[in-house]
């Protein structure tokens, strides 16, 4: 965390470009406590110099005298989106610069929520169990988790009843890594309300609770397909390469044809069908570049898996480039980055690898799936000490200030919701605890991140 944030609180960090926003800074103790007279400037980020003319700095001087509580607060109006520094001086001295950031009006009706649409847990090939899991999340900032268990939906069912009892901090979706006959393409449905593995019951595909009801299905609610037949799924497959003459002959149309109707099936549970790690090594690439070249040209998913899973260069450096190389060709895919974390999440180097920010009105399954949707995401890379960001160049500036002034101060929050959660789960703690510590979570989105 950045120096000057332990040193002073501004909020709200976001606020909508052209709304009068009355801004506090307060210092976080005597020691940097501020003078009597002091005044207050906010510059602009884009103002730049252009060869020898002087630089421009938009300086909008402030008499900001101080409050009772020792605080300053003055009232600003930001002409447009983009990053802003203030800076608070004592006569010539710079005490202070501290960031915040105005938004233009769709942003300004969103939140930015963190989180993670592709993990595992000890009842696939993970190693702790969807409890453990999904509070570990939520230490390291998470604000919403899809568990994707290979062939399994039940476990994040599980994961949702263990913490059904009180109002929780982390918001954790239904979801399943779907793998069907016929094809080894990696398909993950994150968030539908139904399991699209159950849908085989006599295969080894289905691993569900004794292929019960209950594990394939959100709630009682929920009225699943019927179970998919060999003869039947054959007859589907067929009919949707009938409708397929342009496949190219190094790219498989059964293959091809078993991802469609994979992900018209994940649409059909109101899910997000998201192509996984295109450029994973298992032996060899895990699907032929020339499959992922035709999927990202026609597009049957609804995003695709930028960065996650693991930590050489070829998977998310190679995935980061093709995605860039459809932009340019005007193909603009919703992108999300995930862990897709198998081993420890307290002792493992890919725990928190990759992560996906979210700008929707709401964290709930409904409005992220929606806004990955509409391409309002950034996929985190924090493979490195300094973090990389994929996507489009306005939400990344944006991701970027967060990162930098939002994000530590939530995910400091937030390492204490998760062990809240994880005392909670285990019955060392009561259901009243943990959601004071919920409520306590949204409180401080709606200090920092003012929304129309």
């Amino acid at each position: 965390m950045k120096a000057v944030l332990y040193d002073y609180d501004v909020y709200p960090l976001v606020f909508p470009a052209g709304d009068p926003t009355e801004i506090t800074v307060r210092p976080l103790g005597q020691h940097v406590k501020f003078p009597e007279n002091v005044k207050v400037t906010v510059h602009r980020l884009d103002s730049a110099a252009v060869g020898d003319k002087p630089i421009v700095e938009n300086r909008f001087p402030f008499d900001a005298p101080l409050c009772g509580d020792g605080c300053l607060r003055f009232t600003y109006t930001a002409e447009a989106e983009g990053e802003l520094f203030i800076r608070i001086w004592s006569g010539e001295r710079k005490l202070a610069q501290l960031c915040v950031y105005a938004v233009d009006e769709d942003l300004a009706c969103r939140i930015p929520f963190k989180g993670d649409l592709h993990m595992h847990t000890c009842r696939s090939d993970g190693h702790e169990d969807p409890g453990i899991v999904a509070a570990n999340y939520r230490a390291k900032g998470y604000d919403f988790a899809v568990i994707t268990d290979h062939h399994r939906y039940y476990p994040s069912l599980e994961a949702m009843r263990d913490y059904a009892g009180a109002k929780c901090p982390l918001n954790i979706l239904p979801g399943e890594e779907v793998h069907l006959p016929q094809t080894r393409v990696h398909i993950v449905n994150a968030g539908g309300v139904f399991s699209v593995n159950g849908l085989f019951p006599a295969r080894d595909n289905c691993k569900e609770t004794n292929g019960s009801l209950d594990g394939r299905r959100l709630d009682e609610t929920v009225t699943p397909p019927p179970f998919v037949t060999d003869e039947q799924y054959e007859k589907e497959l067929k009919e949707i390469e009938a409708g397929i003459d342009d496949c190219p002959e190094n790219v498989d149309l059964r293959s091809y044809a078993v991802c469609v109707w994979a992900f018209n099936k994940i649409r059909e549970a109101g899910g997000l069908g998201i192509f996984a790690h295109p450029y994973w090594i298992a032996d060899m690439w895990h699907v032929p570049e020339a499959f992922t070249r035709y999927m990202l040209e026609k597009h049957p998913f609804d995003a695709f898996e930028v960065l996650g899973g693991e930590n050489y260069y070829e998977q998310n450096g190679f995935q980061t480039a093709i995605y860039y190389d459809e932009y340019r060709q005007g193909r603009i895919h919703p992108i999300v980055g995930s862990t897709d974390t198998h081993g420890s999440t307290e002792h493992n180097r890919n725990a928190d690898i990759c992560s996906t920010i979210v700008f929707a009105k709401e964290n709930t399954r409904e409005d992220l799936i929606r806004s990955i949707r509409d391409r309002y995401s950034v996929a985190v890379d924090s493979i490195s000490k300094e973090y990389r960001l994929v996507g489009e160049f306005r939400f990344q500036k944006y991701a970027s200030f967060l990162v930098e002034n939002y994000f530590p101060i939530h995910d400091r929050a937030a390492a204490v919701d998760g062990e809240i959660m994880r005392r909670y789960y285990l019955g060392e703690e009561s259901a009243d605890m943990l959601s004071c510590f919920a409520d306590k979570a949204d409180a401080l989105i709606k200090k920092y991140i003012k929304t129309k």
